[in-house]
């Protein structure tokens, strides 16, 4: 028997909350990652509350369930619903904790949400001094991918006088977020 979209999204849902198997659990959030890449399971994720899960998920002490859990946000926030829905849910603050994640591609999807969640409301949080500070030092970053990414990130939601801001902090301080592990 053939499941509907909504029946399989639920199923993959029900087998991620009652599997004891952490490689399922893995496997299932990885799908649903991956499911939300695709807009004509956006309002299908809203109804199973996937972006509650994602965001529950970025807590975890398993680093591969953070990283599907980022991927998946990254792939709905730019869905105005799901971008509203995730910074009411006050999800910037466990993304921005991703970004000290020894994971290259959660720190990479964190950044990138960060970007897509940016708006006049929510740039305040986005770009707080921290993240800005973060950005500066991913710039400089031997991986290329997350410097350009952090280039970017500076260039195009940070006000010059907030990168100098930063600058001057980094000066003074040795304390920051690590960079990924390569």
């Amino acid at each position: 028997m053939e499941l509907g979209r909504l029946e399989y999204l639920q199923a993959l849902v029900t087998e991620f909350q009652v599997t004891d198997s952490t490689e399922a659990k893995e496997q299932v959030l990885a799908n649903l990652a991956n499911f939300a890449y695709d807009p004509s399971n956006y309002e299908y994720l809203r109804q199973l509350q996937v972006l509650d899960l994602f965001l529950d998920m970025l807590t975890e002490d398993n680093e591969a369930l953070v990283e599907f859990a980022m991927g998946g946000l990254c792939n709905l926030c730019l869905d105005k619903t799901n971008k509203e829905y995730i910074l009411e849910a006050n999800g910037v603050e466990p993304i921005i904790n991703c970004l000290s994640s020894s994971n290259e591609e959660t720190v990479v999807s964190a950044v990138t949400t960060l970007m897509f969640l940016t708006t006049p409301r929510s740039c305040a949080q986005t770009t707080a001094l921290p993240v800005v500070d973060c950005m500066l030092r991913f710039s400089l970053s031997a991986n290329t991918r997350l410097s350009n990414l952090a280039s970017i990130f500076l260039q195009d939601y940070c006000s010059p006088p907030q990168v100098e801001e930063a600058r001057n902090l980094s000066r003074h301080t040795a304390v920051g977020i690590p960079l990924p592990k390569d």
